[in-house]
């Protein structure tokens, strides 16, 4: 069965199909010895190489840690608010930084976000230049998890509604809603992945997703009843928030794999 190129080599990790045809249109790749072109077909059969200098410039591209604040887009920026991109500069790089990577103005070119925070939302964000990275964070065939610390009221009609409960909200929150939250809802009439969820203290529950649907965790509580007032990210797969401060950031380490 034959397929391009350059799903070929994404599916092999090896790159992100974009950055697979920018390395066939400089050359860096053979097809059973002779110089790939793009959108060639190639099937199992056929052997593929790239070129030294593709490896190197892909040891070049920067993944970057972002504690995001409140009031950053994770994207480009949109309706008055910045993107949180504009946040990676020499000044907010945090001081316990481990990285001995050097800053350089490269690093910020072509960062997109590996997944999204809301705009109101906070922690762990990733942007990167690698597609591995993206691929293996926001893929189709993704199974990393990201935990959510969330703090919640009890609102079941409307946050502005009466019956609102802010304090102690786990003493009034029904078991089978909690339930409910672990596996059974739908957003957009598509059934949610089963998830974690748990309560930590009486007023803030911890979530684990495999998906990242938009506004998810935010819809989820709604249809159970509960008004969101805090959401922070603090884990993506086996990457840790950690003592990262609120708008600072750190290079991804060279032995950390998400």
């Amino acid at each position: 069965m034959s397929m391009r190129l350059n799903k070929r080599l994404a599916e092999l990790g090896l790159c992100s199909r974009r950055e697979a045809d920018d390395w066939i249109a400089r050359g860096w790749v053979r097809v059973n010895g002779q110089p790939a072109v793009l959108g060639q077909l190639v099937g199992e059969a056929d052997r593929v190489e790239v070129a030294p200098p593709a490896r190197a410039q892909q040891r070049q591209q920067a993944t970057i840690l972002l504690h995001k604040p409140v009031g950053y887009v994770s994207g480009q920026p949109e309706d008055g608010h910045p993107s949180a991109a504009t946040l990676i500069r020499p000044q907010t790089r945090w001081r316990e930084d481990r990285s001995p990577r050097r800053f350089e103005p490269a690093h910020t070119r072509g960062l997109a976000p590996a997944g999204r925070l809301d705009i109101d939302s906070t922690g762990l964000l990733v942007l990167t230049q690698d597609g591995r990275v993206a691929k293996a964070i926001v893929g189709e065939r993704s199974a990393v998890d990201k935990e959510y610390l969330v703090r919640v009221q009890w609102a079941p009609r409307g946050p502005k509604g009466p019956g609102v409960v802010a304090q102690n909200v786990q003493a009034v929150f029904p078991a089978q809603a909690l339930a409910r939250l672990r596996h059974g809802l739908a957003l957009d009439g598509v059934p949610l992945r089963p998830a974690q969820v748990e309560w930590i203290n009486p007023e803030q529950l911890r979530f684990v997703l495999t998906e990242g649907r938009k506004r998810q965790i935010r819809r989820m509580c709604e249809l159970v009843g509960l008004h969101v007032v805090g959401l922070k990210r603090v884990r993506i797969g086996r990457v840790a928030l950690g003592a990262l401060p609120p708008g600072q950031w750190r290079y991804l380490g060279e032995h950390e794999r998400f």
